[in-house]
């Protein structure tokens, strides 16, 4: 009997990624970006994040301009996560007709709001006809070979860091979705947490910090944690042939987190978009850091030499649970 041909929804995100591997150049493709070798002491890093009306985007949740911002800022994380400075993006833009020119320009006022913190430009681009409004990035930066930040740097003993609280991004964007629950809350954290959702800080700004606290302690594991926390872990636990234990007190929440009780940590877990770094560096230098970014900032587990990843309690009141990839936002 003749088996019906798979399909993309039969093998999932992680599946189809697994069968496009084999096309792509060997020990390049891997990490949040491409790393090149252009000259003496510099390598290119090049990076693609597509966006889609109504999987990435909604008129019911994000205006053009925030569109424009979160397309910018997932790019420039992307940047950030392989230790690279921005040098200019490229903008893809497929447009229905009857989309608005105010709309339009609304998303390059978001792009360039975001770009423009970050000394960035637009530097080209093209735009087609199209069913669907689709949004594609490619980013390029530079860094110095030996102080590229790898997915496939981490050994066992690190210490792993996280930039920043997670799960602000998912409570936001819950806000959104459900205005009329959540009531209770203070009007500043709503907006604050909305905030999170629609305009993420890409972590450019501590690459001089982590490049002053290594010095030549390299290499440096990590990638952001654009995808969720767990993810990024696992992702890079996987990349290294290692594990990980993480604890789960250690988590720094968003602001508010108490008021949502029980999702908080599933939020901050697998809720996606916060656009931290989570790295992984000697213990030594990961405190050093941690001291230096202030508030927000935490070493929440180490990497191990098996190669689960765990997530336990410290206090005793949890039983210890594997971390999920398949828990997160999968496209298939």
């Amino acid at each position: 009997m003749n088996l019906p041909p798979q399909t993309v929804g039969d093998v999932g995100e992680q599946g189809l990624l697994q069968r496009l591997l084999p096309f792509c150049a060997t020990n390049i493709v891997g990490d949040d970006g491409a790393l090149l070798a252009i000259g003496i002491g510099q390598s290119l890093v090049v990076t693609t994040d597509v966006l889609v009306d109504g999987v990435h985007f909604s008129d019911r949740t994000t205006s053009a301009e925030d569109i424009g911002w979160r397309a910018a800022a997932a790019n420039l994380s992307d940047l950030a996560a392989m230790g690279a400075a921005p040098l200019g993006i490229t903008v893809g833009l497929s447009l229905p007709p009857d989309v608005t020119l105010d709309w339009v320009e609304g998303l390059y006022r978001g792009l360039n709001l975001c770009l423009n913190k970050f000394n960035t430009k637009i530097i080209g681009g093209d735009v087609c006809r199209s069913s669907v409004i689709t949004v594609a990035i490619t980013a390029c930066g530079q860094v110095a070979p030996h102080r590229a930040i790898r997915r496939s740097a981490a050994r066992p003993g690190d210490a792993i860091v996280v930039t920043g609280p997670h799960g602000g991004s998912r409570a936001g964007l819950e806000l959104l979705l459900h205005p009329e629950q959540n009531n209770h809350l203070e009007v500043a954290l709503r907006q604050s947490l909305i905030e999170n959702h629609r305009r993420p800080i890409p972590r450019l700004d501590i690459i001089a910090q982590i490049n002053e606290i290594v010095k030549d302690n390299w290499p440096v594991g990590g990638m952001d944690s654009s995808d969720g926390l767990a993810d990024a872990v696992m992702q890079i636990c996987r990349c290294s042939g290692v594990g990980a234990e993480i604890d789960c007190n250690a988590i720094p929440l968003f602001p508010g987190w108490q008021k949502f009780g029980c999702t908080a940590l599933d939020y901050a877990l697998y809720g996606g978009e916060d656009f931290e770094l989570v790295l992984c560096l000697p213990e030594k230098e990961a405190i050093s850091l941690v001291r230096q970014l202030g508030e927000g900032a935490a070493v929440i587990g180490k990497i191990t030499a098996g190669v689960e990843v765990k997530l336990v309690d410290a206090k005793g009141v949890y039983p210890e649970q594997m971390l999920n990839l398949e828990a997160g936002f999968q496209h298939f």
